[in-house]
């Protein structure tokens, strides 16, 4: 009989030995598996073993302030711009070369001191000869006088005619009226050979010159400086209108007390106060796109902490709570529900209590129930509380 070969796949020889090696690493994968989910019932056993009904929760450490009564001032607070009392930009009144500048920047200024001058002899020649002309015209004048009265008198003895002697009087008003022209040509050219000295219109600080000495500056348009008033200065800011009848209600006691409302300065940061002033008016409208109102407010500004066009945060005192229940303004947490504490009983646990908040400020919040004088409020490691919860107060 003829010998039979072995007709079998290679392929099939490769599959046949790889399942072993498959099985064994799904074995391997089982048994890990296994391991894991048990190490963690055994964890989720410990935990619920250590916080069971058995044994009590720890503690949580945290920080706690007393709530106390006292007096609280409400404030109506809006952005605003300094703005300086009085501006003004000088300029030259009168034609010419600038001859010399008598003034050093920045420097403060009275009203009525030197600070530029203009070329005056164009201005001399121009007053020179209208008071040359108002002579010719006075000496015309009077001898016309002269002539209508010696007329006057040939006219009563019929030695003229009445038509000369109107003539004359004529003649003499003329020169009545030229005089009058070359008195007011005269004062003219005294005017602007005074404004060629230009002297400061208002007391304030200077700003930075606008122009240099020998340059040919023109009648009202060429700035030479800019003088600002800051001392005093004001503060123009906004306020809602939900709070004007507050502003209103405290402006008509206070005039009727004589005592002007109080108004402080903060920084931008809202972290300094910068300067203490009073209330001077309020606009008269609302601005309908915003629904503000703008107010001004007046400062000595002695320090000069205060500057043009520097943004503030406006504080408007308009009354003052007295007795009130005031409490750290770090105790107090926001929920769902509204604002809340966590008062600390007397069995040591923290227990949440709502609360109805009222005016703030210097770190107090004053309440108007929920809280009593004298109570622990958290104020550090609420984080970690919920209602009833075990604390240890940490002292200060």
């Amino acid at each position: 009989m003829p010998h039979k070969q072995n007709t079998t796949p290679a392929s099939c020889i490769s599959r046949a030995a790889a399942r072993p090696a498959v099985r064994r690493v799904l074995l391997a994968l089982l048994a890990v598996a296994v391991l894991a989910g048990g190490r963690l019932l055994y964890d989720q056993s410990a935990a619920r073993s250590d916080t069971g009904p058995g044994r009590p929760a720890m503690a949580v450490v945290v920080r706690a302030k007393a709530a106390r009564t006292g007096d609280m001032d409400v404030y109506v607070t809006g952005l605003g711009t300094v703005t300086a009392a009085n501006s003004v930009t000088v300029q030259s009144r009168v034609d010419g070369q600038l001859m010399a500048l008598h003034f050093t920047e920045g420097r403060h200024v009275r009203a009525g001191d030197l600070l530029a001058e203009i070329d005056p002899r164009p201005y001399k020649a121009a007053l020179a000869e209208a008071e040359g002309t108002l002579a010719k015209d006075e000496a015309q004048l009077k001898a016309a006088q002269k002539d209508l009265a010696r007329y006057r008198v040939l006219l009563t003895q019929d030695s003229i005619s009445p038509q000369q002697v109107d003539t004359t009087q004529g003649t003499v008003r003329q020169y009545e009226g030229a005089v009058k022209a070359d008195r007011a040509s005269v004062e003219s050219a005294k005017v602007n050979l005074a404004y060629c000295r230009i002297t400061a219109p208002c007391s304030g600080r200077l700003g930075l010159r606008q122009v240099d000495p020998g340059n040919i500056v023109s009648a009202n348009s060429t700035d030479i400086v800019v003088i600002t008033q800051v001392q005093p200065i004001d503060v123009v800011f906004t306020i809602p209108e939900t709070r004007l009848p507050e502003v209103l209600t405290a402006l008509r006691q206070g005039k009727a007390e004589g005592q002007p409302l109080a108004v402080e300065a903060w920084n931008r940061e809202n972290t300094q106060k910068v300067a203490d002033g009073v209330l001077l008016t309020l606009d008269n409208r609302i601005d309908t796109s915003t629904g503000t109102v703008k107010l001004k407010a007046r400062f000595a500004n002695a320090d000069e902490m205060l500057f043009p066009n520097q943004f503030v945060n406006a504080r408007l005192r308009v009354r003052t709570l007295s007795g009130a229940v005031l409490i750290p303004d770090a105790a107090v947490q926001q929920g769902s529900s509204g604002p809340f504490v966590y008062v600390v009983g007397k069995d040591g646990k923290a227990r949440l209590t709502k609360i109805t908040e009222g005016p703030s400020g210097n770190g107090l919040v004053a309440v108007s129930d929920g809280v009593s004088p004298g109570d622990e409020l958290v104020v550090d490691g609420v984080d970690n509380l919920r209602d009833k919860t075990p604390v240890d107060v940490a002292a200060d």
